[in-house]
């Protein structure tokens, strides 16, 4: 995996570790950043992060500040339930699709990705959380084979994952609800359904931590 990484051509490397900074929490909404700035943080040159900014902007991760400078949007209420709908239409559908696909070797990289999201919450760590959160979702849903639902649920991440992140940075892991060995179970059980209830529950309480936050309500 890390030699065909390797041979990606520099404006892909960029919008990778731009899409990484963004899901994970390295930039946060509203934050804004000057392009210069991104090419010393990444070592590369212009026109690559430029590239990245491009295709970001496009996919509503990125918005253009003026004077050479881009930020993480800010959510909104009205914008957080658009995101919470297609989440919970697409994402449980992707889970079930994932069962019938999977096989021992699947369930067993998806249980490793969910110990090292359990040491992350145990440690406090926000970003390991984002990061094996996001894997875990990932991995699972890219074993649907629903190649136009994935990219869309991809794409619902990046506009969403920058919301989880500022109630994180503000509340902590302590309280995290988890679905995820429920859902486990019902992989290990071949149940899809189960598996699509386990998952709609996981985004549920994700969903309505960022709700609450986003309307001034105790979280």
């Amino acid at each position: 995996m890390q030699d065909r990484a390797a041979k990606l051509p520099d404006h892909e490397k960029v919008y990778r570790k731009l899409r990484e900074m963004i899901l994970y929490g390295e930039l946060t909404p509203g934050q804004a950043v000057t392009i210069q700035g991104l090419v010393a943080t990444l070592g590369v040159g212009m026109t690559p992060v430029r590239e990245a900014i491009r295709r970001l902007t496009s996919e509503g991760a990125l918005v253009f500040q003026g004077n050479r400078r881009v930020s993480v949007p800010e959510m909104d209420a009205e914008e957080w339930e658009e995101i919470a709908f297609a989440r919970l239409t697409i994402e449980p559908e992707l889970s079930r699709l994932a069962v019938e696909n999977m096989g021992a070797e699947d369930i067993s990289h998806l249980v490793s990705i969910d110990d090292q999201l359990n040491a992350a919450i145990d440690q406090g760590d926000v970003r390991g959380y984002l990061e094996h959160n996001y894997r875990f979702h990932r991995a699972l849903y890219e074993l649907s084979g629903a190649h136009v639902l994935l990219s869309i649920a991809n794409m619902l991440w990046l506009r969403g994952g920058p919301g989880l992140r500022v109630v994180l940075g503000r509340y902590g892991t302590a309280n995290l609800p988890d679905k995820h060995a429920e859902a486990l179970a019902g992989m290990r059980a071949g149940q899809p359904e189960v598996v699509a209830e386990a998952i709609r529950g996981d985004i549920q309480q994700g969903i309505d931590t960022v709700r609450a936050h986003l309307l001034g309500e105790k979280v």
